[in-house]
């Protein structure tokens, strides 16, 4: 169980403040000594004031106590890449995790072995919270927030279930908090529970997807939204043609009539139109799942009747758009093309967000390897040439962040240069 602090919201220009960790057996037993440490932040990034409040740790604290991020990422990589080692935390597969790849990218480690080599996993809790909620509530105390609409907020789960959770935003403090959800949970909900840890795994999920047949199954994501407890009934219509990883999926409670009259064109502009825009034109209900994300998926009838009108998800609704859209089989080839084209989006000049522009080649995994290997003050007389061009501009980081003295004097004038225009 891991948690981060950090210095702001981007987990790729923003940087870590503070993480920590406890091992745990599978029941929760405490196995090791809890672990937390600090990151120095680099002298080239200004954190966000508002981080600073909401965690209350100032880059004085963190320059203080804290090692540079080159020995922040490699105490982190050697307790994740233990093998067997199932890394979970609370809303980590959209924030903890992109920041550990981030991190890892920046300091020469591999951004994605530590999650699935050596028999590894990563599981996240805040969808189970959202799972039990919506399909076996019974047991456990659901907070509202100020609009009615159920609270998944660490802090509110655990003070509705009486759990010490004094310090919210103190990284061992919510590794604590979630640790203590995860065991509530097992304790009220076992067999929910166990399906979701054992579908925390891709090819677990690949057998619940029949494309073909448009079998429907039960997803549970916060893209849905609170005011039907983020849940929905979901067809999926054909794999994305070119992330083997992601199921376009339909929600069958939208309104399905704009995948029936619009072109795919039309279709992806909607699509990437933001709900406040559309005026009175109907949203494409239409969903990408990423199996290597841990999405909540279950059978259909997973979600009881009674559950279903508590959520205010109309069944019968649901199984008219299925049975239309088996009918229309064209739609498939229409969703396809919305996503052949990719996403619209500016590619960046600063290598800080260059994580997804692509794989690094073995050639280079392996040049990247040396890097790491090599002792920091003999790291400017290295002669290794790599292939992929985001790899001199990260080495050049990487000295000048975390061992300034290997620095000559024109790179220091480069460092300087490059600090007056951040």
């Amino acid at each position: 169980f891991h948690d981060y602090e950090t210095f702001g919201t981007h987990p790729a220009l923003d940087r870590p403040a503070q993480f920590a960790a406890i091992r745990t057996d599978s029941e929760f037993n405490v196995i090791g000594e809890p672990e937390v440490f600090y990151c120095k932040p680099a002298d080239d990034y200004l954190p966000q004031p508002g981080a600073v409040l909401i965690t209350g740790i100032t880059p004085q604290e963190a320059r203080a106590k804290g090692e540079n991020e080159a020995a922040f990422a490699a105490r982190i990589h050697s307790l994740f890449t233990v093998p067997k080692t199932c890394i979970l935390g609370y809303n980590n597969v959209r924030f903890d995790d992109e920041v550990t790849r981030n991190v890892f990218y920046r300091n020469f480690y591999d951004p994605y072995a530590w999650s699935w080599q050596h028999d590894n996993s990563r599981w996240d809790l805040l969808d189970v919270m959202r799972a039990c909620y919506a399909l076996r509530p019974e047991g456990i105390n659901w907070p509202e927030n100020d609009d009615g609409l159920p609270s998944f907020r660490l802090e509110h789960l655990t003070k509705a279930n009486g759990i010490e959770h004094s310090n919210a935003h103190d990284a061992m403090a919510d590794v604590y908090a979630t640790i203590a959800m995860a065991k509530l949970v097992k304790t009220r909900q076992p067999r929910l529970f166990d399906y979701l840890f054992t579908h925390r795994n891709k090819h677990k999920l690949m057998a619940l997807i029949d494309v073909p047949q448009m079998k429907p199954l039960v997803h549970v994501s916060g893209m849905f939204g609170a005011w039907r407890g983020n849940t929905s009934w979901v067809a999926p219509l054909a794999w994305h043609p070119e992330n083997r990883n992601a199921v376009i999926m339909v929600d069958l409670a939208g309104d399905i009539s704009p995948l029936l009259e619009l072109d795919s064109d039309t279709l992806r502009e909607r699509l990437y139109t933001a709900k406040a825009d559309l005026g009175d034109n109907a949203a494409v209900p239409v969903k990408l799942v990423h199996i290597n994300k841990c999405p909540v998926l279950a059978q259909a009838n997973t979600l009881r009747p009674e559950d279903a009108d508590r959520l205010g998800i109309n069944r019968q609704h649901c199984l008219d758009n299925l049975k239309i859209l088996r009918e229309n089989p064209q739609v498939r080839e229409k969703v396809v093309a919305i996503f052949a084209e990719a996403e619209p989006f500016t590619p960046s000049e600063n290598v800080d967000a260059q994580l997804y522009n692509g794989f690094f080649s073995d050639a280079d995994r392996a040049a990247m390897k040396i890097v790491l290997e090599t002792e920091p003050r003999n790291l400017p007389a290295l002669d290794i040439t790599f292939v992929d061009k985001r790899i001199e501009k990260l080495l050049f980081n990487y000295r000048a962040r975390n061992f300034p003295g290997t620095l000559d004097y024109a790179e220091q004038q480069r460092w300087l240069e490059h600090r007056r225009q951040v």
